[in-house]
């Protein structure tokens, strides 16, 4: 290798990339957040607001009968102990995911939720993502039903597709391009759950004072109070009975406050103390209000969310699609913007701060290097085999069917600190053999045969003691694996790496110092000649003739 280094370096950069090319072509994968199942699935329902409780509890029903038809076909495949655990439903809040009920988010008779709990990943064969969809077959379609999304995850970064549409302050635009989006995320292979967050809240009557009313000083204020005082009431007076406050209103009999029908027979003050009938000046609309109305930066948003099978594909694949598509959508809607949130968001967030911390990391490995070595090239010899501890943990990746996630990028970065400990040594060892007058490729030869041993050790004693945790199959331990497989295959790689780069490394540095010291020796020479052509511009042993 040492007579041949320079083709060394050549494949070390050839095996560099063809791993880049692995990673950009997708036979290895990346998304930010692994799938962490727990053993519990949900299925949250989401109901047309101002729906009786009768009509949730139905919903509730057909999705219960579901889960035990489920559960029923279950125990046939499998036979032996069941997997199902139970299953149990919540009507006017959410199932909490982990301790007490929260009593925050939304609530109320259109929200319910499913959950059906199985036994540990370690003693079933059917994985809850299998189940899940199953379960969501045998649901079918929820009349009435305005979301259902079924999921497992026991905790993520968010959801897996969040595409945030501003720009106009038109909801009824906002809706149109919202439904755009979700019929295009709907045809994507692995997408599911797709909805928006647009909701039609409960309905109301929409008062708005005719034009014709407006010589009489009549405004909207006027109305809505004076409607309100009918329906509502006034508070009159309060008095106190013991510790408490006991309000007095006065408004319409209850009789007259049973239908719209009083609306439109009551009456209404102008300024001038006149009544006039309601219908003389006003109208009355029934609509649907909106259940709640988001922003962002004073804009008003609907965010379209959606459920990635990561089996099938990835977020940033179904994203990478999606931005593909978007200028047809921009030509429907130019005046509709979007933006990224969820998992998307969380991602951008984390790389910025990762790729910072990592150039700050890598500066002072470089001058902790430099100091002790006294030299400038010599850390950088022992620095280039950490992009081959990135090679091995890729590698690890595929050899045992893992994405690469987040959590493996900061196994990576922690193991730039790891690997260059046997390359120092080995560089240390060679500029001790050459101090003690040992010629440059006895040196060398002589630190990589002494250093083969204790960097075989530490290399195999650290691999091995990272294998369990590589092995482990729990869900708390799911974040960590790849972390451990990055750290276990990184310094497995590199170490070998270490072994023949940094020693074929050291004497092209050397090869590259003869060659500066040359080219300077013959800019000397060529200097001295040209001194000496002008003190004798006839030559040496040239006389001139008189």
């Amino acid at each position: 290798a040492l007579e041949r280094r320079y083709a060394v370096i050549v494949a070390a950069v050839g095996v560099l990339i063809l791993t880049g090319a692995m990673m950009q072509s997708g036979r290895l994968r990346y998304q930010f957040f692994p799938q962490v199942e727990g053993n519990i699935g949900f299925a949250t329902l989401t109901m047309q607001r101002g729906v009786p409780i009768e009509r949730t509890e139905l919903a509730v029903a057909q999705i219960q009968d579901a889960a035990e038809r489920l559960h029923a076909e279950l125990d046939a495949e499998y036979p032996g102990p069941s997997i199902f655990v139970h299953t149990f439903a919540s009507i006017g809040e959410q199932l909490s995911r982990d301790g007490p009920p929260s009593s925050g988010g939304e609530g109320g008779a259109h929200i319910a939720e499913v959950g059906v709990e199985l036994v540990g990943s370690k003693f079933r064969d059917l994985t809850m993502e299998e189940m899940l969809i199953r379960w969501r077959e045998l649901t079918g379609s929820v009349p009435d039903a305005v979301e259902l999304k079924f999921g497992s995850d026991a905790f993520s970064a968010g959801e897996a597709i969040n595409i945030v549409l501003y720009g106009t302050q038109n909801v009824e635009r906002l809706a149109q391009a919202s439904a755009m989006v979700k019929q295009f995320l709907a045809t994507l292979s692995g997408v599911s759950d797709v909805a928006d967050t647009f909701r039609a809240g409960k309905q109301e009557v929409q008062l708005s004072v005719r034009d014709s009313a407006l010589p009489l000083g009549l405004t909207q204020i006027d109305l809505a109070r004076q409607v309100r005082q009918a329906f509502y009431g006034e508070e009159a007076q309060r008095i106190q009975r013991g510790r408490d406050d006991v309000r007095v209103m006065v408004r319409y009999p209850e009789a007259e406050r049973r239908s719209l029908g009083s609306l439109e027979a009551m009456r209404i003050r102008t300024r001038d103390g006149v009544e006039v009938p309601f219908g003389a000046v006003a109208d009355a609309e029934v609509t649907r209000g909106f259940a709640s109305i988001e922003r962002l930066d004073r804009h008003r948003i609907v965010t379209v969310t959606g459920s990635v099978d990561r089996s099938v594909a990835t977020p940033d694949q179904i994203i990478a699609e999606f931005k593909a598509w978007a200028p047809t959508y921009r030509a429907v809607y130019p005046n509709v913007k979007f933006g990224l949130g969820g998992e998307q968001e969380q991602q951008s967030e984390a790389a910025s701060g990762v790729l910072k911390g990592v150039g700050m990391a890598m500066l002072l490995i470089f001058v902790l290097l430099a100091i002790p070595l006294k030299s400038y090239s010599q850390p950088l010899i022992i620095m280039s085999v950490i992009p081959f501890g990135t090679v091995g943990a890729i590698m690890g990746h595929l050899l045992l069917g893992w994405d690469v996630v987040f959590f493996s990028i900061l196994g990576m970065i922690a193991l730039a600190g790891v690997v260059v400990n046997a390359s120092l040594v080995m560089v240390h060892s060679i500029n001790v053999h050459r101090d003690e007058g040992l010629a440059l490729g006895d040196a060398v030869r002589s630190a990589a045969v002494n250093r083969f041993r204790p960097i075989a050790l530490t290399t195999a004693t650290t691999f091995f003691g990272l294998l369990p945790l590589m092995a482990e199959k729990s869900v708390a331990a799911t974040p960590m694996v790849p972390m451990a497989i990055s750290l276990g295959f990184g310094v497995l790689y590199s170490s070998i790496m270490t072994l023949f780069l940094v020693p074929v490394g050291y004497l092209v540095l050397e090869d590259i110092a003869a060659l500066r010291n040359r080219i300077l020796h013959k800019g000397e020479e060529d200097e001295e000649e040209s001194d000496a052509d002008r003190r004798n511009p006839y030559g040496a042993k040239t006389r001139p003739t008189v």
